[in-house]
């Protein structure tokens, strides 16, 4: 069930004219961040709203999986590569926008140096590989 009080509610429903979604299935929409942190920044952003990762268990693993991989699709079909990119996951309180969002970053060589601090996998930032870890912990 969409917040309407939620910005990326809105994108994912489509009722923001200015985002242009890059891809949109049944499960997530994907458009470009407004701040981005290197040349390509883009956001999988869930068509359900989920507050963050801590909302998920196990069972939404492929949900992650088909957000990654259409990331990486998009990626690829501007010509950039995935092997200097970023694929993860912020986890609260360092959200902006308390709704599940994955963020591609590529080149990832190219950060700002704040960039890297905000997206450093750490306590705050997860990767994907490490957002499956905690997933798998939960029932």
């Amino acid at each position: 069930m969409a917040d309407y009080n939620c910005v990326f509610c809105r994108i994912s429903e489509g009722l923001d004219s200015s985002t242009v979604l890059e891809v949109e299935n049944d499960d997530f929409v994907i458009f470009q961040d407004i701040k981005p942190a290197s040349q390509h920044h883009y956001l999988a952003v869930t068509k359900k709203h989920y507050a963050s990762l801590k909302d998920l268990n196990k069972s939404h693993d492929s949900l992650v999986s088909r957000m990654e991989t259409a990331l990486k699709d998009l990626l690829a079909s501007k010509g950039v590569s995935v092997d200097d990119s970023l694929f993860g996951f912020h986890l609260p309180p360092f959200i902006t926008v308390k709704h599940l969002h994955m963020h591609a970053i590529s080149p990832r060589t190219q950060m700002t140096f704040l960039s890297k601090l905000i997206f450093r996998p750490s306590v705050w930032f997860k990767t994907v590989d490490e957002a499956r870890f905690y997933l798998s912990q939960k029932e």
